[in-house]
């Protein structure tokens, strides 16, 4: 039997954190494990607890989610960080993708989709809501000077040693879907999709799922 994944949340706001308590605690497979009201006490909690996701807002007392983020992710590298926060903001996004988040989900989304966020960031992937990844990708083609011009021409000499399997694995991959998901979609197995993974990974000499999310930003592929 797979173990339940183990949340921890972080906000300021105990109504808020009710809710998610009583949202997350009705899936089977979904247990809270610890809750914070600020970045510091997250941090604390997060190294006692050691729980697979924590789920923090960016603004928080204390010490901010984004600045609780960085301390996080070099403590416990295995943990992973899906940002819950009020700003629909390209930035705020950015930022946290930068600093190893695992995804950035608006607290007036859907409960389906906070659960569906979960699942994907437990399994590896990152959740970029498909609205959010249109803007990132809006916004770096925005940026055109010449050593931007050298960087995209190397990652595209690198993306056109692809085959065209491994170039499908890695767009469902920047899209934010599992491994599993992955080969349900192009009728792979888990395995063979894993050995693409780790081949086109390869050569695109990246080592994060969040590299990867930037380099298909880059070429443009999640618009």
């Amino acid at each position: 039997m797979t173990s339940a994944i183990r949340i921890m949340l972080a906000d300021d706001h105990p109504v808020l954190r009710a809710g998610l308590v009583a949202l997350l605690d009705a899936e089977p497979d979904i247990v809270v494990v610890g809750e914070a009201a600020d970045g510091v006490e997250c941090q604390e909690k997060a190294l006692a607890l050691r729980p697979d996701i924590i789920l923090m807002d960016i603004n928080m007392p204390n010490c901010g989610g984004l600045e609780a983020l960085g301390n996080i992710r070099r403590e416990l590298p295995d943990t992973k960080v899906l940002m819950l926060t009020m700003h629909d903001d390209i930035g705020y996004l950015k930022h946290v993708l930068s600093s190893g988040g695992s995804g950035y989900i608006l607290k007036q989304a859907a409960s389906e989709e906070l659960l569906s966020a979960i699942h994907a960031v437990n399994e590896g992937g990152i959740f970029i809501h498909p609205h959010h990844a249109q803007a990132l990708a809006r916004d770096s083609s925005t940026t055109d000077d010449a050593s931007t011009r050298r960087t995209s021409n190397l990652v595209e000499q690198r993306y056109a040693s692809l085959s065209d399997r491994e170039s499908e694995v890695f767009r469902l991959l920047a899209l934010g879907h599992s491994n599993g998901e992955i080969a349900e979609l192009t009728f792979l197995s888990v395995k063979t999709v894993e050995t693409y993974k780790a081949r086109l990974m390869r050569k695109l000499e990246i080592v994060s799922r969040a590299e990867l999310v930037h380099v298909a930003l880059e070429l443009d592929l999640l618009g």
